[in-house]
């Protein structure tokens, strides 16, 4: 098994520029993602370029996200619910 390297780095989002620790996965593969001001957001690329363009997705839904359940909470929006049926 090999060692588990970790990489320190940043990317560039529409929201701003965020860290974020990109870890190889000795099991799957490729590197892990996780970003230290967005706990919620983990991720995982093949490659380091892939890994960071996942990161920049996962960050700007989480930051989206966010803005919609601050908006519904303040009452500006109302967003329905709806149940899967299978």
């Amino acid at each position: 098994m090999g060692k588990i390297q970790k990489i320190k780095t940043a990317v560039k989002t529409n929201y701003g520029e965020f860290a974020i620790i990109l870890k190889t996965e000795p099991d799957m593969g490729g590197l892990m993602v996780t970003v230290p001001k967005k706990p919620d957001v983990v991720t995982w690329g093949k490659t380091q370029s892939h890994a960071k363009r996942m990161a920049i997705e996962a960050i700007e839904c989480s930051v989206e996200g966010d803005v919609l359940i601050a908006a519904e909470k303040d009452g500006v929006i109302a967003i329905l619910k709806q149940r899967a049926v299978a």
